[in-house]
């Protein structure tokens, strides 16, 4: 029977991260998707916090509770032998004390990674953290996992691209000042969303003194030419979500417009299907 523990898996997922090639993530959010990415050969998977949301009817944000949140992930966990970093959005709590309940409660889940944001929303406005407070919950992460005798690999996001946050002139500083901090703080790689442009892209690669994640999507430099840029790692957020939930939309109005079943022919097999769960050795 196949196994290997946590520690084995998370010490997995950092040398992936730190190359000599890419780590090009995909993006889970449930374990079916999780096993296509696996038995598609991608090394890790990782979960999209907004894609576990819109599959079981909320909003992204932190609108999901941190348990349902976690239930899924322990799913996709269980499914798959590839190791799993759980996007657990802004760590469900502005105090280090409440990161650390969600990084015990994401072990528990099987999980060896996790996103942790340095903005949220707070009464229909968006908190960004100061940097020294965002320094002690990623402190904090990191004194749980050690505590618990696993090696967690910390994917520190700042939103100052992805949000508009700030001004223009100023953000390539900001962003660069605060990955920089998070990874003094404990971080093992510096995720920056929101960029798209080549030339930016290389400049934050030399400038972030750790692996840099960018996400990957329309308008963004293809995989191999991200790793020319310096870029570590790159993962897709919702996208892989939204891609079905495009086919799936594509599909219903064949069905109710025209009563057709031709978009049906990208389908995965009954038996292919049922591949994905077959016991394995």
């Amino acid at each position: 029977m196949w196994s290997m523990d946590q520690a084995a898996l998370a010490d997995r997922l950092r040398s992936l991260q730190r190359g000599p090639q890419i780590l090009v993530i995909p993006n889970a959010w449930d374990a079916t998707s999780a096993r296509i990415f696996e038995d598609a050969g991608f090394p890790a998977v990782a979960t999209s916090s907004a894609g576990i949301a819109y599959s079981l009817g909320y909003l992204d944000g932190q609108r999901i509770s941190r348990s349902e949140m976690l239930a899924v992930v322990s799913r996709i966990a269980a499914v798959v032998r590839v190791p799993v970093s759980a996007d657990m959005e802004a760590g469900y709590g502005a105090g280090p004390s409440d990161v650390a309940e969600t990084v015990r409660q994401l072990l528990a889940a099987g999980a060896v990674g996790m996103n942790l944001e340095d903005a949220w929303l707070e009464g229909g406005e968006v908190e960004l953290a100061e940097i020294p407070s965002q320094q002690e919950r990623i402190r904090a992460a990191r004194e749980t996992a050690q505590r618990a005798g696993i090696p967690l690999v910390l994917n520190a996001r700042t939103d100052v691209y992805w949000r508009g946050l700030g001004d223009p002139a100023g953000r390539f500083e900001a962003a660069v000042a605060r990955m920089n901090a998070y990874l003094d703080a404990g971080a093992d790689c510096a995720f920056v969303p929101g960029v798209r442009d080549a030339k930016l892209i290389a400049e934050l690669a030399q400038g972030v003194r750790g692996p840099l994640n960018v996400l990957g999507g329309p308008g963004v430099p293809s995989v191999t030419e991200l790793q020319a840029l310096g870029v570590a790692r790159v993962s897709l957020g919702s996208g892989p979500m939204r891609t079905a939930m495009g086919a799936t939309r594509h599909f219903a109005r064949e069905l109710r417009l025209c009563g057709t079943y031709d978009r049906m022919s990208d389908a995965m097999s009954s038996d292919g299907a049922s591949r994905l769960f077959e016991p394995r050795d």
